[in-house]
């Protein structure tokens, strides 16, 4: 499993990736590719101890979760995957094996949601002001330790949108409010933001 996820991280984390996010889906996909490596390590696992066989299983469990759950997100997809897997693992007499793969999805999910994605569109910002907006919104989310993974200004449309990572230690309310309070009113928009 270390050697799948290590593997994976390779893939999700290369250099020219980090360029092209623009949106909170993109800045998620690398939790979403090492997930599917430990979900795909751990399938192997299974199928190399009891053959075949147990493979049609699981494409068979993985069909069904596939079109008839409604889960809102490929990562929770995935969790659910990993749950379904970890049972079937259990169910199949292998505890020390379950208890393994359950520790590690638990600190990978620990890991990689410790720092949440979010999206903000700050729209409705005085005319000619956006760049000035801009500045003071960057300003407090630097203040706040969230890491900004991209930035785009439309100055037609009074708009600016950013995508950034929160860090462990504030909560989504206390980013919220701090934009409220401490950007200037001259330059303030309307927020719109969405969590993943």
């Amino acid at each position: 499993m270390i050697l799948a996820v290590g593997l994976a991280m390779v893939i999700a984390f290369h250099p020219t990736t980090r360029r092209t996010i623009d949106t909170r889906e993109e800045a998620e996909l690398p939790k979403i590719y090492i997930m599917y490596a430990l979900i795909g390590a751990v399938i192997g696992v299974i199928v190399l101890k009891y053959g075949n066989v147990i493979g049609f299983v699981i494409f068979g469990l993985g069909g069904l979760m596939r079109f008839r759950s409604t889960t809102g997100s490929a990562r929770d997809t995935g969790r659910l995957i990993i749950v379904t897997l970890i049972g079937l693992i259990a169910g199949l007499n292998l505890p020390a094996f379950a208890v393994l793969a359950t520790a590690f999805a638990f600190v990978l999910i620990y890991i990689f949601d410790g720092h949440p994605v979010c999206s903000l569109e700050v729209s409705e910002i005085p005319k000619g002001r956006v760049n000035d907006a801009a500045a003071q919104y960057r300003r407090v989310l630097d203040e706040l330790k969230c890491t900004l993974i991209s930035e785009s200004k439309s100055h037609g449309k009074g708009r600016i949108e950013y995508v950034f990572r929160i860090p462990r230690h504030v909560s989504e309310q206390q980013v919220y409010k701090t934009l409220c309070e401490q950007v200037p009113q001259d330059v303030r928009g309307e927020i719109d933001w969405s969590i993943e």
